[in-house]
């Protein structure tokens, strides 16, 4: 039996992280080689993407963004670039970029992946529905709402936000186990453990320096 999939955009639940709400296409289909989300403008004038740029050591994404409805207007370094329906916007990693919908309904695809690096999804999607509890400092609605659902996902990243959560909410015992899980699925964490304050709660805890060495 084949296993290709058939979705539309407007079929794809939308997921608001406080941000801009998402159309989480990768999650949706199951693609693990590269990144893809859709972004959707209800007005004009709506951002479609938040400014950031890809520069961090552990991102280093090129993107491409296709307009598929409607019209935006990117911001790309210091250039404005207007963007009817069907262009096509690569950024490389270092540029500060941002969209916004010039008409209401426009919406766009990004797609993304370091260059020469196997992709591994960062499991943004599991961890979105908790981000505004976690933003809002509540550390404790976190681990409570959130464990089930980050334990039953394989991502790394949400996990070790849980373990964030939890070191910050006073559950040692548990930030220590989740962090452990974490860092077995990405070792690379043990660099971001080392020095993220949110775990300062834990670092006399027994393990802790085991697992960040």
């Amino acid at each position: 039996m084949s296993n290709y999939k058939v979705t539309r955009l407007d079929e794809i639940e939308a997921l608001d992280d406080g941000r801009v709400p998402m159309l989480p296409v990768r999650h949706h289909l199951g693609i693990t080689a590269f990144g893809v989300n859709g972004f959707t403008g209800r007005e004009a004038g709506d951002r479609l993407i938040n400014e950031h740029d890809e520069s961090g050591e552990n991102d280093q994404h090129e993107e491409l963004y296709v307009v598929v409805t409607g019209h935006a207007r990117f911001e790309v370094g210091d250039d404005t670039v207007d963007a009817p329906q069907g262009t096509l916007v690569f950024v490389p990693p270092e540029l500060k970029r941002t969209a916004f919908a010039e008409e209401a309904g426009t919406t766009l695809l990004a797609v993304g992946a370091a260059a020469g690096q196997a992709y591994e999804p960062a499991g943004w999607e599991i961890w979105s529905p908790f981000n505004p509890l976690y933003q809002a400092g509540d550390y404790a609605g976190v681990a409570e709402r959130g464990r089930e659902a980050i334990e039953a996902s394989e991502y790394p990243l949400p996990m070790y936000n849980l373990a964030c959560c939890e070191a910050l909410a006073g559950r040692k015992e548990d930030a220590i186990g989740h962090l452990r899980t974490a860092i077995e699925r990405r070792p690379q964490l043990k660099e971001l453990a080392r020095e993220d304050s949110d775990l300062d709660a834990i670092r006399d805890e027994p393990g802790f320096e085991e697992l960040v060495a």
